[in-house]
């Protein structure tokens, strides 16, 4: 798939969580809004989907990650444009692996420049500067787990960094289901 056209998934897929964050619509109307005023099918529509339903899928534990990576900003005073691309670089870093960490950053941060304030993707860069340590970790676990055989007894020396120990578990807790949309 074309690079432009990821990247244009992720700005429909960022205002589809802009929009339901500001005003609850439920998120599959507004991404098939957005995918239909933007002409997106095939591949691009896919990716699109694919990150908005991660993002709703996890968000609480998303939010958690966020909170603490940024404990200076409280999640209700973080910019909307802000706290919806963190959490499609997040949902991109953690859960889908096929995104090199450094690509899932950097298109994080031009989605900062683009639609967030003149310090957004300075933020938006710092606090993926944390998590990103603690996405190589978990994606080194699960390539580590994937490759394990049934038989095989577990790598004691594959341990969560400290920082993600403080976590309180995020990864291994189930993610709660979204709210009902209208």
């Amino acid at each position: 798939m074309v690079t432009s056209v990821r990247r244009l998934a992720r700005v429909l897929a960022l205002q589809t969580l802009f929009e339901v964050d500001s005003t609850g619509h439920p998120a599959a109307d507004v991404l098939a809004r957005h995918l239909d005023e933007n002409g997106m099918a095939g591949e691009g529509a896919e990716f699109a989907r694919t990150l908005v339903l991660g993002v709703t899928s996890h968000v609480a534990e998303l939010d958690a990650i966020i909170a603490a990576a940024a404990p200076n900003w409280p999640m209700d005073q973080m910019a909307k444009v802000d706290k919806n691309v963190l959490r499609l670089a997040i949902q991109e870093l953690l859960f889908d692996t096929d995104v090199p960490l450094k690509a899932a950053i950097n298109e994080a941060v031009e989605l900062g420049k683009r639609f967030g304030s003149d310090s957004s993707s300075r933020f938006i860069n710092g606090v993926l500067g944390t998590v990103a340590a603690q996405a190589a970790n978990y994606r080194a676990q699960q390539a580590t787990r994937r490759k394990r055989t049934a038989s095989a007894p577990p790598d004691p020396g594959v341990q969560p960094t400290p920082e993600l120990r403080e976590l309180h578990g995020w990864l291994d807790e189930p993610a709660e289901d979204p709210p009902a949309g209208d």
